[in-house]
């Protein structure tokens, strides 16, 4: 569901950009009035995770789509909403400058449509009410985790019509957008669950005493789970990619049926100006190698630009993420 810069007008870009910086200033803030950055290196490594595994699209049967995780949920439910937001926006913001998944000029639409609506909506409102006392309640995550992309995509739908994209109309987009990302939202929950249910069993203090409230001296059983999860990263961002469904994804797929192309025109200057500087950034767009000539061939050739893509994309969100978080980090202990 990573908007791209064709589907929003600049002011509406300009506006998320705002939005988006101020709640992620506000979880920054919080984060240090609370004390506790939660265990930093665990969030460096469930962000690598979650990057990896949006690389994974799968097939929704029968509707010629695909969908992937978004992981905003998972996030929250092991880091904390505050600290959940910021990984998310880090992995998003190396999906668009480095391997051009997503728009820059989107790039406020796509935290909040994927971010937001997790964290500060279906987490607090929809799971933590519903699953109270036992934290890992498969209900209430899959519920939460539909809920949370539904309104995602609702709010796709609303940035382009409030962008004037009128090859988008509002009732035919909307009504494409919703049940194709029901059915993504489904998997992810249950994928989200599986994920959380072994946490509860491979390290429950996580989910008892929330990542806040952990010293950043991980017990024996933290630092099981971090290795477990490192080597669930490679292996899903190095080889598990390679098997990613080919068809669009709910959004292009939506975009599709509307206007018959995955894509849209951006005559704007300032979509020329972001699309330049994006081209110029990323060196594995669309998760693959640059090439200036005709495209490699063999099984081997095609896939290994995918696999480096994963563990550069992964060690690259593990480094924004731990670098942000040290930095929080040494700010409260000045502050101290």
């Amino acid at each position: 569901m990573h908007m791209a810069d064709a589907l929003i007008s600049p002011q509406v870009g300009a506006m998320m950009w705002a939005a988006t910086a101020a709640t992620g200033a506000y979880c920054i803030k919080k984060i240090q009035v609370d004390e506790h950055q939660g265990p930093i290196a665990l969030a460096g490594i469930l962000g690598a995770f979650v990057f990896a595994a949006q690389m994974i699209n799968f097939s929704i049967p029968g509707t010629g789509s695909s969908g992937h995780i978004g992981g905003g949920l998972l996030l929250t439910i092991l880091l904390g909403p505050h600290l959940a937001f910021l990984t998310m926006a880090s992995i998003l913001l190396i999906q668009a400058l480095f391997f051009a998944d997503g728009g820059l000029l989107s790039y406020g639409c796509n935290v909040f449509n994927l971010a937001f609506y997790t964290c500060f909506i279906a987490y607090p409102f929809i799971y933590k009410p519903l699953a109270k006392k036992v934290r890992s309640n498969k209900a209430a995550l899959i519920l939460a985790a539909v809920l949370g992309l539904q309104m995602g995509a609702f709010s796709v739908v609303l940035e382009t019509l409030f962008s004037g994209k009128t090859e988008l109309p509002f009732s035919t987009f909307v009504l494409l957008m919703q049940p194709i990302h029901l059915a993504i939202g489904l998997v992810e929950g249950l994928i989200s669950a599986a994920i959380v249910a072994f946490v509860e069993k491979s390290a429950p203090q996580l989910l008892n005493q929330g990542a806040g409230n952990i010293q950043e001296q991980s017990t024996s059983a933290l630092q099981k789970l971090m290795a477990v999860m490192v080597v669930a990263t490679l292996l899903t961002g190095g080889i598990l990619s390679w098997f990613a469904s080919e068809h669009p994804d709910g959004l292009e797929w939506s975009i599709q049926k509307v206007t018959g192309s995955t894509e849209l025109e951006a005559p704007s200057p300032v979509h020329g100006v972001f699309s330049a500087i994006q081209e110029t950034l990323a060196p594995l767009p669309d998760y693959s190698l640059k090439t200036s000539g005709e495209p490699p061939s063999g099984w081997l050739q095609t896939h290994w630009g995918t696999s480096l893509s994963g563990i550069v994309g992964a060690l690259l969100t593990f480094m924004i993420v731990l670098g942000l978080g040290f930095t929080l980090k040494r700010k409260t202990d000045t502050k101290a």
